[in-house]
């Protein structure tokens, strides 16, 4: 620390020298070349309106009072800037992952396996409509949906066959899934141990983000409070039964995908993240008990650098959030680990082949922002779901950047970048802003129930909106590079049959099943619904292994807390 001292002392010295080099530079060399050259554009800024200096040099830094012990540090420690890990990449390489499901547990179970072979690290499943709002593939206000943007899963048996063949005690997999994710991890435990595997060896992660859904993505079936405490119970038991399962994915990436710019993306998700850590610790637990199981979700957008400056800016955030207002010592609860997907709002229908180029962009900001794992949306989304083909070039993309790019072979090379410490210091500030207002809103479910961030994130989409038609914001085949005529390309198509392959084997489990076993196991569910002390996971899992569908189980929710609209 001395040594540090010293060298800032120096650096001090020097960087008065410096602020006069650049004042001198400004006046012999810029002003004279801009009169002969000017540049192009009046202001050069992010996508979010955060505009870029000409030049970022050290003198910037000193006029902020940045000090490197304080900002950045070493991988692997306090305030965690640098990445989580002393080695990062060249230690333990990101997990590839392509987030799919569709069709039947039959479908998705290929694409599976296509995927591994492929060279795909770890799963992620996509959930259709009806599982994810807990209603049974039969069911009228279902049927139309079932397999169309993910697979349906109506019960533990279906769960098995999408994984059929696939060692659960040797692959990671994420699920998508909040409104129903008790009921979905309870499936993929019973589908473990019906395969040998005991559930505390399970490594992956569930969504189980309700609070998101309420603010960008809908898809919510309870209110807050009851829904808080379903979250909350899934938290406890992981904590307890499951270490080496993610109980949550706080996710920003739908606020992203709604609207939000990128300091709002960091703020909301990291006000959701103290909400679940308040209810937690009114609960009981330790806060170092279940924090080192929390885990982040975020997007990955073209911008190259403010989008690294995000990443880096949302750690540093966590790490001091845990430890001074929450108390962490453990510093595995102080450590944000993220998944990141790049980001499916940008996808054009327009030239889609030129979305290879924005995810790759938006895959090695995601590398550089130090992600644990990454997801790239094929370049055919924007027309239906991915194909084998673009799914297989997004897994390339990936395994490029690993293998070839050289970008994970070194720990953190963007950090010291004067741009990127100037972008990191500009996201933090404003999302500390995000997360004040928050905070004096009364936390995240208040604000929700008034309107706040659903406002917030409606007023910066409409004002990109406005960027992009008046082309300050400009995308290629939209508003710059148009081309005459629609892309002609193979897309894919679910196969119909599969809604009746998945129906036929809901009403085979029915029409099999112990129906005293079942019923007994509603029973308790509903018991424990009134009863707050009493952890709803195991009775869950009780209900899913006895075979109960999805629907009668989320039937019993429904039944006891009532359905929310906002």
């Amino acid at each position: 620390m001395a040594d540090l001292r010293r060298s800032r002392g120096v650096g001090r010295a020097k960087r008065e020298g410096l602020s006069e080099m650049l004042r001198r530079w400004e006046a012999e060399v810029l002003k004279p070349y801009l009169a002969r050259s000017p540049e192009r554009k009046v202001e050069f800024s992010s996508d979010s309106g955060v505009p870029f200096s000409r030049l970022s040099t050290p003198v910037e830094q000193e006029e902020r009072g940045w000090k490197y012990e304080e900002r950045l540090g070493f991988p692997g420690e306090y305030p965690f800037t640098r990445g989580v890990h002393p080695t990062m990449y060249r230690g333990r390489p990101w997990t590839i992952r392509q987030y799919a499901g569709f069709g039947s547990a039959e479908d998705t179970n290929r694409r599976y396996k296509y995927l591994l072979q492929e060279g795909q690290t770890g799963l992620s499943v996509a959930f259709d409509l009806p599982t994810q709002l807990g209603l049974d593939p039969d069911d009228p206000r279902a049927v139309y949906e079932v397999g169309k943007v993910g697979v349906s899963v109506p019960s533990a048996k279906e769960m098995a066959l999408v994984f059929e063949g696939i060692p659960l005690d040797r692959v990671s997999t994420s699920m998508t899934i909040n409104a129903t994710a008790m009921e979905m991890l309870a499936s993929y435990v019973a589908a473990a141990e019906a395969s040998g595997v005991d559930g505390a060896a399970l490594k992956g992660t569930v969504q189980n983000d309700i609070l998101k859904e309420y603010v960008a993505r809908n898809n919510f079936i309870y209110p807050p409070k009851p829904s808080m405490r379903y979250a909350t119970d899934i938290i406890m038991y992981c904590a307890r039964a499951m270490p080496q399962w993610n109980s949550i994915s706080i996710s920003g990436y739908h606020f992203e995908e709604a609207g939000a710019t990128p300091a709002q993306e960091v703020g909301f998700t990291l006000a959701d993240g103290m909400e679940y850590t308040r209810a937690l610790l009114q609960r009981g637990m330790r806060v170092d008990e279940f924090a080192p199981r929390l885990s982040f979700f975020f997007a990955s957008r073209t911008n190259l650098f403010e989008q690294v400056a995000k990443f880096r800016a949302a750690r540093r955030m966590w790490a001091k959030i845990m430890k001074e207002r929450f108390g962490a010592s453990d510093r595995r609860s102080m450590a944000m680990r993220f998944h990141a997907q790049t980001a499916g709002v940008t996808m054009t229908a327009q030239q889609p082949e030129v979305n290879i180029v924005r995810t790759t962009l938006q895959a090695l900001a995601a590398v550089l922002g130090g992600a644990q794992s990454l997801h790239v949306n094929s370049y055919d989304e924007a027309l239906g779901l991915p194909t084998e083909k673009a799914v297989k070039l997004s897994v390339r993309v990936q395994q490029v950047l690993l293998m070839e790019s050289g970008v994970a072979d070194s720990v953190d090379p963007a950090g010291g970048s004067y741009l990127i410490e100037e972008l990191t210091d500009k996201v933090e500030e404003e999302a500390w802003k995000v997360l004040d207002a928050i905070e004096k809103a009364g936390g995240m479910v208040k604000a929700i129930e008034a309107g706040y961030p659903q406002k917030e994130i409606a007023r910066s989409a409409y004002e990109y909106q406005l960027r992009v038609e008046k082309g300050d914001v400009p995308i290629i085949g939209v508003n710059v590079l148009q081309e005459e005529g629609e892309a002609e390309m193979e897309t894919m198509k679910v196969d119909p049959a599969a809604r009746d392959r998945v129906i036929a084997r809901l009403r085979e489990l029915r029409d099999k099943r112990d129906q005293v076993r079942v019923e007994s196991s509603l029973r308790e569910l509903e018991k424990a619904c009134e009863d707050p002390e009493v952890n709803l996971f195991p009775k869950v899992l009780s209900c899913m292994k006895a075979g109960c569908t999805v629907g009668e189980v989320s039937g019993v929710f429904r039944r006891s807390w009532g359905e929310w609209s906002q």
